[in-house]
């Protein structure tokens, strides 16, 4: 074929291919637009997926008249002006594509006024063909209907899921960005039914609380942060809140709606070892940075964005999320309680608690009968007053139960440590800290050790022999997948690791499932704590049991132990005399 122009309906199809891909891309845009034109309400209504119907309301500064047919021609913007202008841009669109091509596949109305004009003006395109052009009474603002979405590519409606796999998409269009803006009232109505409608407070607490309900922005964090140029803000969950995917981490820049893999990375990073396996928190995390440290006109959708400075904002969101952890996460205390009978004591005024546990009690001969299994108390997260370091500051350990848990005593109730768990958070933060230091302890074995390992496990040797050398181990090839141990790291030493050989594999097993060389040292370092901390089962001296609340107290993250595991479960003052009838 030669060489030839292409038809402008061939073209505008083309470049509506590039920016709307399907229903929730005209969503998208659209509010885009009426967020830019400063509408303080946007309401958005949609049928069968948003395929059959969009409308998207707006109080917004409107169109003037005598500018909206010029609104739907290509590369027609009132953003930006200049070349200069692309280097610093502050609006949320503006590549003056989005009209025109939304107008391209579909049937779309534009009705619209300005706030100093008598009446309003109205447009109608079918399919990229202006029909219609007139003046009409409306409120200040404006008004977009899309009809028929694709309705002259068939094709492109095949590629499409089924309308409730769309509108799904349209809502998280709607929250996130509502997410973004708590100030503008948003509401979305799918086939005549109601599914979002926030406040417009302004408040961020308050567009959760709309968003994904009152036991969730219960348990938020709030998150303020600022480093260089960069201020992190928003929220994100507390440790004992999760859930199956990503998709609950909400990023921001600059109140644009964004998606970058390496600063929601730096998100889940900061819940390293406070969460389970395949376990993700909910955050909204808004990064405010100067716009010519961003680009926004990377993708044609201006959904993903590029950083001049990536490693400084993923530092800066790690920490502001970790530092959130550390200074709101409540100390986790024991919501059910122990009754002699299974019910709540005569005068007890507190709200009911949720199935009480019971203690067997003697027959009437006086004799006993076998105990029936005791059930564990399910815990919470409840406020205590101050953060886990200010409470361990003023806990007096009294005791030791089934040299396991450290049983101390402070002015909210009783508390009780996991020896092993908080040793282990000790330990692991000691590493790290080393590690940052480079500074390295290795304890050489009276004699070498051999070790047999499997064929994955020697290659992880190979691969990551560097990182094991700097944290004490020393190896040496002894034939096949065989290796001498000649040094362990000091910590596994001062433990008397009975076998070296095990504590290798173990860390190699652990390094090996990691995807990441920051999560395999992570692995390494948890792994090293783990075989070095004190066990369930060994007897601690009262000098020993009090060094170890006080080495808790100064580690990052006191709530767990590196792989998630709670240290401290609380018993108020008001359980304990519940239980003895003193209330």
């Amino acid at each position: 074929m030669p060489i030839q122009q292409l038809p402008p309906q061939v073209a505008a199809q083309i470049a509506a291919g590039e920016v709307i891909e399907r229903p929730a891309s005209v969503v998208k845009e659209l509010v885009e637009n009426s967020l830019d034109a400063g509408a303080t309400r946007i309401d958005v209504a949609i049928r069968e997926g948003g395929v059959a119907e969009i409308r998207v309301t707006d109080d917004g500064c409107g169109i003037p008249a005598d500018e909206l047919a010029l609104a739907f021609r290509h590369h027609a913007t009132s953003k930006l002006a200049t070349v200069a202008d692309l280097q610093s841009v502050s609006t949320l669109g503006f590549r003056g594509e989005a009209l025109p091509s939304i107008a391209a596949v579909a049937r779309v109305t534009c009705t619209t006024r300005t706030p100093d004009a008598d009446a309003g003006a109205r447009i109608e395109f079918r399919y990229g063909e202006a029909v219609d052009e007139r003046n009409i009474g409306c409120p200040v603002g404006a008004t977009v209907q899309v009809v028929e979405l694709f309705g002259n590519v068939p094709a492109r409606r095949r590629f499409l899921r089924s309308p409730a796999a769309e509108t799904a998409r349209i809502q998280e269009v709607v929250t996130r960005y509502a997410l973004a803006n708590p100030a503008v009232r948003f509401s979305l109505n799918v086939d005549g039914r109601e599914t979002v409608n926030t406040s417009g407070s302004g408040r961020l607490q308050d567009t959760i609380l709309s968003i994904y309900g009152a036991e969730v922005a219960g348990r938020m964090l709030p998150v303020s942060h600022s480093e260089g140029e960069a201020s992190v803000s928003g929220y994100a969950s507390a440790s004992d809140l999760s859930r199956h995917n990503r998709s609950y981490i909400t990023l921001l820049v600059n109140h644009r709606w964004v998606y970058d893999r390496s600063i929601a990375y730096a998100i889940e990073q900061a819940y390293q070892g406070t969460l389970p396996d395949r376990r993700y928190p909910i955050a909204v995390i808004d990064i405010a940075i100067p716009p010519e440290q961003v680009d926004v006109n990377s993708h044609p959708s201006k959904r993903e964005v590029r950083f001049r400075s990536e490693n400084r904002l993923f530092s800066a969101v790690q920490r502001a999320v970790r530092d959130a952890l550390v200074a709101h996460a409540p100390v986790r205390q024991v919501t059910r309680s122990f009754t002699p009978s299974g019910n709540a004591p005569a005068g007890d005024t507190a709200p009911p608690a949720t199935p009480a546990f019971r203690v067997p009690a003697p027959y009437a001969g006086g004799t006993t009968t076998a105990p029936d299994p005791l059930t564990l108390p399910t815990t919470s997260l409840a406020p205590t007053g101050g953060s886990l370091r200010d409470v361990l500051a003023g806990l007096r350990v009294v005791g030791q139960i089934r040299q396991t848990y450290l049983v101390a005593e402070g002015p909210a109730g009783m508390y009780l440590i996991d020896q092993h768990a908080a040793h282990e958070r000790v330990v692991y933060d000691q590493l790290r800290n080393r590690s940052e230091h480079r500074e390295r302890a290795s304890q050489p074995l009276l004699a070498p050790l051999p070790a047999e390992l499997s064929a994955s496990q020697a290659a992880t040797v190979e691969e990551y022999a560097g990182l094991l050398a700097e944290y004490g181990f020393q190896l040496e090839p002894f034939g096949g997948n065989a290796w001498l141990v000649r040094a362990v790291p000091a910590t596994l030493a001062a433990r008397g690791s009975s076998d070296p050989a095990t504590a290798l594999t173990d860390l190699l097993d652990a390094v090996a499932v990691e995807q990441v060389v920051m999560e395999r040292e992570d692995a390494l370092v948890a792994t090293i704590a783990c075989h070095g901390s004190v066990r369930a089962g060994m007897t601690l001296a009262q000098d020993e049991m009090d060094a170890l609340l006080r080495q808790l107290e100064t580690t990052e993250n006191p709530h767990n132990c590196p792989h998630g595991r709670p240290t401290v479960v609380h018993f108020t003052e008001y359980q304990l005399e519940r239980e003895f009838n003193r209330r």
